[in-house]
């Protein structure tokens, strides 16, 4: 059961800053270490499947993942879906308004991913391809990984547990993961603060903008994209997972909130003020905590730098 937080809980915890950061940072690893534990005792679970919307963590959640795994002696390599994504020069298949739709598994070689996937699964070794997103072009046979006994792989992405990229990979030898902010932050009423999808535009925003240099407004206006693409190709298949992991960090609304306001308060005009406003007022209600307190290894380092 997904514990409930108001943001006067969340204020009282806060008076204690470091503890409360180190706290939540540690609690988040901790239960990542736990699924590692469980895919490291069953050695023939060679592929964990990691899937989960923008801005849930995911990166950081399968370099955790991979660390345990060494620390328990075996080798995890990472691979991204996204490296099997076409070449930009072949014809995209088209959304419901013609454009390209990058987001659909369609958009990716599935017959490549297939006998990639299959071969290490199978013979333990493959060469695997390298998207290059400058060019627009993949770099086929790019990189090569061999799995040895105690090795798994964790192949990330938004399709990671569709059964169009799943269903011809040996089951017995798969593990599914699928994360996400499954919290919400409530009133003390009961009604909902910030929602779920709400705390993760918070996250993408601030990443945006310090990694990736796009506006605040840049990351409003594609934002209704990203998430028609989740509710079209992810959120189906959430229930395939073998465990769902909550990277929910109670503490991340006071960390954030000073970046995050700063941001929202450029917009001086334009479509997006009303909602930039709105998100505002919301985090104007959470105690603000230096993000360079957090610990060196929080996943929301991700997201803060």
């Amino acid at each position: 059961m997904v514990e409930k937080y108001t943001y006067n809980k969340i204020n009282e915890s806060a008076v204690f800053s470091e503890r409360f950061l180190t706290e939540c940072s540690e609690d988040y690893r901790n239960r990542v270490a736990s699924v590692a534990d469980e895919i490291f005792s069953d050695r023939n679970k060679k592929i964990v499947m990691l899937a989960g919307p923008s801005s849930s963590g995911k990166t950081t959640t399968a370099s955790f993942l991979s660390e345990r795994i060494n620390l328990l002696g075996g080798k995890a390599y990472t691979v991204s879906l996204d490296d099997f994504y076409l070449p930009r020069s072949v014809e995209y298949p088209k959304d419901e308004n013609g454009e390209p739709d990058f987001e659909c598994v369609e958009a990716m070689d599935i017959e490549l991913l297939h006998s990639s996937l299959g071969a290490l699964a199978e013979k333990g070794k493959a060469s695997l391809p390298v998207f290059d997103f400058n060019s627009g072009e993949r770099i086929n046979d790019a990189k090569t990984i061999e799995l040895h006994e105690n090795d798994v792989i964790i192949v990330e992405g938004l399709h990671a547990l569709n059964p169009v990229v799943t269903d011809t990979l040996d089951s017995t030898k798969l593990y599914k993961i699928y994360v996400s902010v499954s919290s919400r932050i409530y009133n003390d009423d009961g009604s909902v603060l910030l929602s779920k999808r709400e705390l993760r535009f918070i996250r993408r925003m601030i990443r945006d903008y310090k990694f990736r240099s796009m506006p605040v407004e840049r990351t409003f206006e594609i934002w209704s994209s990203v998430t028609r693409g989740e509710d079209k190709y992810l959120f189906p298949f959430e229930e395939l997972a073998d465990i769902k992991i909550n990277s929910f960090h109670p503490c991340e609304p006071c960390v954030m909130s000073s970046q995050a306001i700063n941001l929202l308060k450029s917009i001086n005009g334009g479509e997006f003020v009303e909602k930039s406003e709105l998100v505002n007022n919301k985090l104007s209600l959470f105690k603000a905590i230096d993000y360079n307190l957090l610990p060196k290894n929080s996943l929301l380092r991700e997201f803060t730098g």
